[in-house]
Parts: C-alpha cells; structure tokens; sequence
C-alpha cells in the first residue's frame, strides 16, 4: 500500500527487495541525495530492510546516520536536529508482524505532505535509477546513543516537574508490545521516579499481541494493572507514536482521552501563566472533548484531514502549542511536531501528579464522550458516490464537511466516513455523550453503506 503513510506490504510478498530498492533510491534521488537518517521499530524483519535501504542509499551517494531500533519520532527528531536531508523510519506502524513499510520524512522532521509525496511518487515512477560510482559512494554511520537526545528534550520541557512525578511515587505497568518503545519508554518512567512493571519491553519484535493499542489488544494490561494494584497502565505501538492509557482500575480510558488528557493540562499551564488565545490542531476525527477543553480556556480548536502530517502542517502554520489525533498521538512542537507517545507519557504522568488523585479521577475531570469505531471492506471502486448519497440526505439537518471522506456534525453526535490511508476498508467513526448512541449510527451507517 502507497499512501501519505509511506508504503507498507507483507514481507516477501508484495513488500519485496525490489520494492524496496525501488523507493530507497528513488528517496535518495528526491532528497538531492543528501544525508538521511535510517531507524526501524524492532520487528523481526526491519534487521534485513534497514540494511537494504542504506545499502541502496550508499549507493546513492547519500551519507546514512543509522539510528538502530528507535521509535519513529526519535527518527524525526534525529532529522530536524542533525540537519539532514531527510529520514526513513522501517515501520508497518501496528499492523502485524508479517507486515513492514518504510516512512518518508522531510528536512523538517515532518512526513511528506501530498504535494511531497507526488513528487516523490513521480521519481519512483521511473523506469531506472542512477547510481554513483565506486568513489563517490555515500558514508555510513552508527548513531545508536540518539535515544539520549530524545529523552532530554522531553524532559527539559517547561510544563514537567520531575520531582513532583517522583513525589507521587507512581506504579506504572507498561507494555510496549516487544517493540522500539521498550527501551526508551522504561528508561523516561524510572527517570520519572516510577516504579515500572515491564510487559513486552524485550525488543525481540515477537508482537505478544495484535499490535495495535486499543482496547481489546490490551485485556493482559489490564489485568496486570489490576494484579499489581498499580496506578495506570501505559500502552504503545510497535513505532511507539501512539499512547493509550489503563487507569487505576484496569479500565481503558480511550485513547481519545490521551489527547484530550493532554491538551487540557498543556492548555492550563499556559492559561496559569498568563498565557493566552492559544489554538489546538485535532484531526476531523478525534473527540469533540478538545473543543470543550479549547473552549474553557479560551482558546480556538482547528480540524485537519485525518493523517499526523496534515495535523502537524496546521501546528506549525498557525503556532498551535498542542496538537494530535485521537489515535492517542500527542503533538507538542516545544519537542518536535509529529506525534510522540513519550511527549505524552511525560506530560500525563505530570497531569496525574499534579491533580493527586488517580486515573480515573483525572478523566472524570474532562468532558464525557463515547467513541464507536466500525469499518466496511472497500471493494472496487471509489467511494466518493456513496458518501455524496449520504451528505445528500443530511446536509438539510447538519454540518457536512467533505475535506476527508465525509463528517456529518448532528445536534447531539457526529460520524467521520474515510476510506483507510493504510488499510482496503472504510472507516466509520461515531461519536455522542453516550456508548449506545454512538453504536446505533455505526451500525446505522454500515447499513447504509452496504446498501
């Protein structure tokens, strides 16, 4: 699959040497051949992958700065801070073992953007690629300590206090799925004066579960919380962009609560210090919870098409200071601006200590929402006329917007329809103040498509 999220296939299948050949040096090319940062997530195939890619680069001409088993916004911050032409993180995001991919970032540490991508895909196009000769080959070289770097940044924001998240002595049970976050993740919670209960942090890439972190994948978790008599639990994905939050009880909070969590702590602290007017950037589909929040402390809340890129663009075009997608990826841009399940660990973990209460208690705090989440295989074709059908039939009683897939805003709910950017399916997403309403439109809506 070719999409704004890069590419990603089934190892040996349709995601071959040859495809990755392919757009490696194609990616070179894109990048004027200039240095590139190569990081992987820790799966079992992204060993032989990241080798392919930075032999390819080297014969490229490109210097690579090989980043090991990082997450991937270790890889972006690695670009933005060591001024290379662009970086490679060797992912398949949560999809499942036999799946791997490659991301593309820009200079700025952000992914590329469409018109980037077209560019780019332009280049893969072609029918052959130029390769250097024996004496201008590109260097390589190991820069394995990055995770240091990532770290610190976190820890030097201003909104965190280490000493008061060490003062609460939290007892934190984390599962980062064998993945790149089980290195550092652990390392930035003991740094925090956490207790860490460890589940899946051994880096082997042998996903102990179906890897995307949402609730029916995190069942273990949350008995371990409960088992450990801990105060939460933490989740991430394999690229360790995404976090999802366990409370005391062993209770997910939603991963829409990550982000929502999030922004109302960022968004006090800048009201505390007399900091005002600020904006919130959330893509289409996440949580009308952030416009509540954006409201209480005045601030303006800005929707994007789904897609860490669009959300990130918007950020830094209008200087939002929080930012995300209710996938539990948190953007705060004083670190970088892409998504960062660590930025959000440590912000959260800052929230909780401050309010001492616990978990739960923290949540009750933020406006209460119910999210359902569906999806329809997408066969042949494109969807655009049954979307255009539907906007049709609401758009004399709601809100259209047809900036990505189609969201219908009613009264009391909402529902985003998007065709998948990593998956053959369609989306359908549904959101009200209550579960069994949000259900009823997702039900009602895949009806209404497979009709």
């Amino acid at each position: 699959m070719i999409s704004i999220s890069g590419i990603r296939g089934i190892v040996g299948s349709s995601l071959t040497p040859e495809v990755i050949i392919k757009y490696a040096s194609s990616y070179a090319e894109y990048c004027n051949r200039g240095p590139i940062a190569i990081g992987r997530d820790g799966r079992v195939t992204g060993r032989s992958i990241a080798h392919l890619v930075a032999s390819t680069l080297v014969q490229m001409g490109s210097d690579v700065t090989a980043l090991g088993i990082v997450p991937t916004p270790t890889v972006a911050l690695a670009v933005e801070k060591l001024h290379l032409a662009g970086g490679i993180s060797v992912t398949a995001s949560h999809n499942p073992m036999v799946w791997n991919g490659l991301k593309f970032l820009a200079p700025s540490g952000l992914f590329l953007d469409a018109d980037e991508n077209r560019a780019f895909w332009t280049i893969a196009d072609r029918p052959s690629r130029s390769y250097v000769s024996w004496d201008h080959q590109g260097r390589h070289s190991a820069h394995t300590q990055f995770l240091d770097a990532h770290l610190q940044a976190i820890l030097d924001l201003p909104y965190i206090r280490p000493s008061d998240i060490r003062a609460r002595r939290l007892k934190v049970v984390l599962d980062c799925v064998n993945a790149s976050g089980g290195m550092i993740v652990p390392q930035l919670l003991r740094e925090l004066g956490c207790t860490v209960v460890e589940m899946n942090c051994d880096v082997s890439g042998i996903f102990a579960h179906t890897p995307e972190p949402v609730p029916e994948n995190l069942g273990d978790l949350a008995q371990r919380v409960r088992d450990e008599h801990a105060d939460l639990g933490l989740a991430v994905d394999p690229d360790a962009d995404r976090l999802v939050v366990i409370d005391e009880r062993g209770i997910p909070i939603g991963e829409e609560y990550t982000i929502a969590t999030v922004v109302e702590f960022v968004l006090r602290k800048e009201w505390e210090a007399g900091r005002r007017d600020h904006t919130v950037v959330v893509n289409l589909s996440t949580t009308r919870a952030v416009d509540d929040i954006a409201k209480r402390y005045g601030a303006t809340c800005l929707r994007t098409p789904v897609g860490e890129i669009n959300v990130a663009k918007k950020i830094k075009e209008v200087g939002a200071v929080v930012g995300g997608e209710g996938s539990g990826g948190v953007i705060v841009p004083a670190v970088h601006t892409g998504r960062d399940a660590m930025v959000g660990a440590g912000l959260l973990l800052q929230s909780l200590a401050e309010s001492g209460g616990t978990m739960s208690a923290l949540k009750s705090t933020l406006p209460q929402y119910a999210i359902t989440k569906g999806k329809v295989e997408r066969t042949q074709g494109s969807p655009d006329g049954i979307f255009q059908r539907l906007a049709d039939e609401y758009s004399a009683t709601s809100r259209i917007t047809k900036d990505d897939g189609l969201k219908i805003d009613l009264a009391d709910a909402w529902v985003h329809l998007r065709t998948s950017n990593t998956e053959p399916i369609i989306r359908i997403i549904a959101e009200a103040p209550e579960k069994s309403r949000a259900d009823e439109l997702v039900k009602t809506f895949t009806q209404k498509i497979a009709k």
